[in-house]
């Protein structure tokens, strides 16, 4: 898999902070979904994460971080985060809200620092990938040093 040579502002970011990190460019690939991007990458789909943005009863918005093989459980994840019940937010709302769009948004370098929740089973794995900020890039690290980026909490919240 080449790696095109095209910084993204996460990349950046990591750069900034001195993060080790590996990224991939599949973008001449017709990888859609998180499945087919764990594929076209060879990585093990439980390696591979979504980021997913939801809006709380209390109108607070949260990222969730899941296998993409996986589904976010709204109870688990509203129970996480202290919230009666959360929602997903509408697609055309992500831009305006993180300063990414559908299918590559990343939890690294959103507009605002919104609380973080990462699926438990990241724990079982020495690093994964998360996209990189832009449809056709991801980035590879550890849960450790996506730590020193953004504060990230883990709980059990896939179905």
């Amino acid at each position: 898999m080449k790696a095109k040579d095209e910084k993204t502002n996460v990349m950046r970011v990591l750069d900034s902070k001195k993060i080790k990190y590996q990224h991939y460019y599949y973008g001449d690939t017709d990888a859609i979904s998180g499945t087919d991007v764990a594929k076209a990458l060879g990585q093990n789909p439980e390696c591979v994460f979504k980021t997913l943005v939801t809006e709380g009863k209390t109108k607070n918005h949260y990222v969730f971080i899941v296998p993409v093989e996986k589904e976010l459980d709204l109870k688990k994840a509203a129970k996480a985060v202290g919230e009666k019940s959360i929602q997903m937010i509408k697609s055309k709302e992500l831009l305006p809200l993180t300063g990414y769009i559908h299918g590559g948004c990343s939890p690294i370098g959103m507009k605002k620092l919104f609380k973080t929740t990462i699926d438990s089973s990241v724990e079982k794995v020495e690093k994964f990938c998360v996209s990189g900020g832009k449809i056709g890039y991801q980035v590879e690290i550890t849960l450790e040093d996506l730590r020193k980026v953004i504060p990230v909490q883990t709980a059990e919240i896939t179905v």
